[in-house]
């Protein structure tokens, strides 16, 4: 069998225990449901007030019936609204009338908007520029460390039921390595396209969505590359932490410094997103980039050539990660007496080539 043979072998094998995995499914949904409810349910909930009562002949009528509310005429409007039938009633004074909330949509329709000049048209919108970059954190964040978490247990459990003494023999340990970082991947950018999905078709709901997705397209065009190779750099160094143990419960502490290098980088975004000195560095730094780099391209401040360079960066890093990992793995996949530590599985993989 072929190397390139082997890891689709491998890497289909993953890909069908994964999706029966009720772990990720029951993942992949809430993602989507937290997706759905972040952009979809605010859209449709937004206004207050879908119904309003107003007496016989009030000239509010016309101006409520044009904001696409619901009207009804009645001699009473205050009854109405104390026995549940409309959300809201315009009243002489004139006033609104509800039973607990304001109803925000029947006081615009009611009210005259003065013209709106702004200086800066282009700006983004303050919450939008605190929630998106917090977005491309939280999203790369939980998804290099939930699927790294899931190839180094399955990379442990192999080892455990001592199932990974056939899979050697079948196979070459690289082409083992190389498949499940291969499924890894797919499963990863496959939930991540149907967040993005969901999230641009919520986003076309709210109000100001249509100016939003054109500053937010070149930040998600570039993330997905930076995602990509950022996720092969980790994956293979976890799948090495999974083979340097041989019990589900050593994973843990083994696991440290690669949940450092996930976690550092999402809480420096998370609190320091509005220092633009410390957001530079961290996108030319390899395991930052695919966070900090799509992050200055949703704010404009990075150069046109900046995106290549720090990619460039995050590849040549990737490549030499992916060196040290499958020589970590390959140095410690087949041994069964305890934690292996990082210096003997380099040495053993040395000592194997000898």
């Amino acid at each position: 069998m072929s190397t390139i043979a082997a890891i689709r072998l491998v890497a289909a094998r993953e890909l069908r225990v994964k999706l029966r995995d009720k772990t990720f499914l029951f993942s992949t949904v809430f993602f989507l449901l937290f997706a759905i409810g972040g952009t979809v349910l605010p859209a449709l909930f937004a206004g207050g007030s879908s119904s309003v009562a107003v007496v016989a002949g009030d000239a509010s009528e016309q101006r409520l019936r044009d904001a696409g509310l619901e009207v009804r005429v009645a001699a009473d409007p205050e009854r109405l609204v104390r026995d549940g039938d409309v959300d809201a009633a315009v009243v002489a004074g004139p006033a609104v009338v509800a039973m607990k909330e304001a109803p925000s949509d029947v006081v615009r329709a009611l009210s005259t908007q003065p013209e709106v000049r702004l200086l800066d048209p282009d700006a983004v919108n303050e919450a939008a520029a605190f929630i998106i970059p917090f977005a491309f954190a939280i999203v790369f964040f939980f998804t290099s460390l939930t699927f790294g978490l899931q190839i180094a247990q399955s990379v442990t459990e192999e080892k455990q039921t001592r199932m990974v003494e056939i899979l050697v023999a079948a196979v070459p340990a690289r082409a083992l390595l190389a498949g499940k970082v291969l499924a890894g991947g797919v499963l990863a950018l496959a939930q991540i396209a149907l967040i993005a999905f969901v999230t641009v078709a919520g986003a076309q709901l709210t109000d100001g969505g249509n100016e939003l997705l054109p500053l937010l397209a070149p930040a998600m065009g570039w993330f997905v590359p930076f995602f990509v190779v950022g996720f092969v750099m980790l994956a293979a160094l976890w799948a090495a932490v999974g083979a340097m143990v041989d019990r589900q419960e050593d994973i843990s502490g083994a696991s440290m410094p690669m949940q450092l290098l996930v976690m550092l980088p999402f809480f420096l975004v998370a609190f320091l997103q509005d220092n633009p000195t410390v957001i530079t560095v961290m996108s030319y730094i390899p395991f930052s980039a695919p966070t900090a780099m799509p992050i200055r391209l949703f704010d404009g401040d990075a150069a046109a050539w900046e995106p290549f360079v720090s990619l460039a960066i995050l590849v040549v890093t990737a490549l030499a990660a992916l060196a040290v990992g499958a020589r970590l793995y390959e140095g410690s996949l087949l041994r069964t007496n305890g934690r292996t530590s990082w210096a003997t599985a380099w040495r053993d993989r040395e000592l194997q080539r000898l």
